[in-house]
């Protein structure tokens, strides 16, 4: 993914969710707001993962867990 195309995939998250989290307010939707803000945490976070490499103990954790089984 090119910087250009994570711009536009952040514009886009960002201008969905906010737009969803502020008709939820106006509507007086706490929980529905609450719920959107963490959609968008999620998002980010997992556009976010897709950018960082995995550390060597984050790919042995699996191996780890194989072998004790």
């Amino acid at each position: 993914m090119t910087s250009h195309q994570l711009a536009d995939e952040l514009r886009r998250v960002a201008t969905t969710q906010v737009s969803d989290i502020t008709r939820a307010v106006k509507e007086g939707q706490k929980s529905i707001a609450l719920n959107e803000v963490r959609d968008m945490a999620r998002r980010l976070s997992l556009l976010a993962d897709a950018f960082v490499p995995k550390s060597a103990t984050e790919k042995a954790e699996p191996q780890d867990g194989a072998q004790a089984a």
